[in-house]
């Protein structure tokens, strides 16, 4: 049998992974937008620890969610510029608590510049509590998949091939 996994079933995974993030954003949007945010969803984006091309699905997956927003289109650019720089430097981690140091900066820094852009608010204040929600999800996701990283059944399914 073949173990190269076919292009189709790549793009419906990086999709399915995509849809959960936005799925669980949404569903959660009370906490997931604003200046005091728990995005649950930001757990996926340790995903890309253990595969890259899960960075895809997190980039699309904020881009989508974010254009449910109050905030409009800064929301769009912002958030998934802060999601892809996190990304970028989770793929390429090779400690998981390391990896969950990225998401927290990044977000803290450029949405706690935009909501200082939106709301008229200090940086300061913005930064501390968008990055303190951050790290209280990327900590929960790090506990988490530190936990699901000795299940070979769920490495089997995310098709992890790095990190494992």
């Amino acid at each position: 049998m073949n173990q190269k996994e076919s292009l189709t079933k790549k793009v419906i995974r990086i999709s399915l992974v995509a849809a959960l993030y936005v799925a669980l954003t949404l569903a959660l949007s009370w906490i997931s937008y604003g200046e005091i945010q728990f995005r649950i969803a930001e757990i996926l984006v340790l995903l890309c620890f253990f595969r890259k091309d899960y960075a895809i699905s997190m980039i699309i997956g904020c881009a989508i969610a974010n254009t449910f927003s109050t905030l409009g289109p800064i929301d769009i650019v912002m958030g998934t510029i802060a999601t892809s720089f996190a990304v970028i430097c989770v793929m390429f981690s090779k400690n998981l608590l390391v990896a969950g140091i990225f998401p927290v900066i990044f977000n803290a820094i450029i949405v706690g510049i935009e909501l200082s852009i939106v709301f008229k608010t200090p940086f300061w204040l913005n930064a501390l509590t968008v990055g303190l929600g951050e790290f209280v999800v990327i900590l929960i996701g790090i506990f988490t998949f530190h936990l699901l990283k000795k299940n070979v059944v769920f490495m089997k399914m995310i098709k992890a091939n790095q990190n494992i």
